[in-house]
């Protein structure tokens, strides 16, 4: 168990007068035990609670998973014709109420509630979230070797551009590609959209064929060491048309002002209105038809987005996306995304792979 990571967990908790919690995000659970298997179905799930004696913790597992030996102070097994519920009952402070995150599963959260297990439930996984959030100097470091690998991989994509290439072809190359350069896996199923595609921002690589002159966008991250890479560039194949160029232009200057903000103190809505205030002002605005960027580390996605309405400020450690981007359906598409770290005095951007116009030789 890392009791630093469990101890500010049990802090975020008891700032909402919490003494206990149950959670079952197993990316959260292998983050305070160092623990992980993935349950399907099955209950799987770490309790912990600040007691007058010090913390308690105990984690609940299936006897079909890996041995969870000395991953919390007491670890308790079941087997599949067990009720997991009364196991917990027996744990928890039947007086307080309950910290639960939004993974638990109604099939287990109600008969909880009805097991007298605790005076209440509460959604907790703010707890947990926001230990997340912020990144140690490890963290941090394997952030950047993740993103490394992928400036790497973006290199390849460009590579492998040429006419008669398939969107699907590049897009299950990618994955050797990937290990080869020390990952271990996709953080997410990687976008390739030639042409119009492009203009669909989660476009699904399909069988069309790249022609020449078509605009290509990659979208792609990889794990590596357990933490995720994102990155979004967004290629030529033949000279640009001026009204191209104004598109890429825009949505470039919007993702490095974006950037140039980053600081401590600064509230993430205002990443998000200085990126878009700068393609609304080039007639782009309806275009711009999502949050800025979202927070990253052990999940691609994590809670605490970069948008208009999250009025939090940003904090050293944290990494997240500036990604804005044009989509004009039937005409062309343009993302540019970078990783950001929080420093003491600005942002430290992770992906180094140019920004430039690049005309690829297809």
């Amino acid at each position: 168990m890392n009791v630093e990571r469990v101890s500010k967990v049990l802090n975020n908790l008891q700032k909402r007068d919490l003494s206990q919690a149950l959670i079952t995000d197993p990316m959260s659970i292998w983050y305070l035990t160092g623990y992980y298997t993935q349950p399907y179905e099955r209950f799987f799930a770490l309790y912990l609670a600040q007691t007058g004696k010090g913390i308690t913790s105990a984690l609940f597992c299936n006897r079909l998973f890996p041995d969870a030996t000395g991953a919390a102070d007491a670890v308790v097994t079941f087997d599949d014709t067990d009720d997991p519920i009364p196991l917990v009952a027996q744990a928890t402070n039947h007086a307080a109420t309950l910290g639960v995150d939004k993974n638990l599963a109604a099939r287990w959260l109600v008969p909880l509630m009805r097991s007298g297990a605790c005076a209440g439930v509460e959604l907790c996984s703010f707890a947990v979230d926001e230990a997340r959030s912020v990144k140690d100097a490890r963290e941090q470091e394997l952030m950047r070797q993740a993103s490394l690998a992928n400036d790497q991989a973006m290199a390849w994509l460009a590579s492998q551009v040429h006419v008669g290439a398939s969107e699907r072809s590049i897009a299950e190359g990618l994955l050797g590609e990937y290990r080869s350069l020390g990952a271990q896996d996709h953080s997410f199923t990687p976008i390739v959209s030639f042409g119009d595609h492009a203009a669909d921002p989660h476009h699904e690589p399909d069988d069309s064929v790249l022609a020449k002159g078509d605009m290509v966008l990659f979208d792609v991250g990889c794990r590596r060491d357990w933490y995720c890479s994102d990155m979004t560039r967004t290629f030529f194949t033949a000279q640009p048309t001026a009204h191209q160029l104004e598109v890429y232009d825009t949505v470039r200057r919007a993702n490095e002002a974006a950037e140039k903000m980053v600081r401590p103190g600064v509230e993430f809505a205002q990443l998000d209105l200085t990126a878009r205030k700068i393609i609304e002002d080039a007639g782009y605005g309806q275009y711009f038809t999502h949050r800025l960027g979202h927070q990253i580390g052990l999940e691609d996605h994590e809670p605490g987005d970069v948008s208009s309405t999250h009025h939090e400020p940003v904090q050293p450690g944290q990494c997240f996306s500036i990604e804005p981007g044009i989509y004009i359906p039937g005409d062309i598409g343009v993302r540019i995304e970078d990783l950001v770290i929080v420093t003491d005095d600005g942002c430290e951007v992770l992906n180094h792979y140019s920004k430039e116009p690049q005309v690829l030789d297809a």
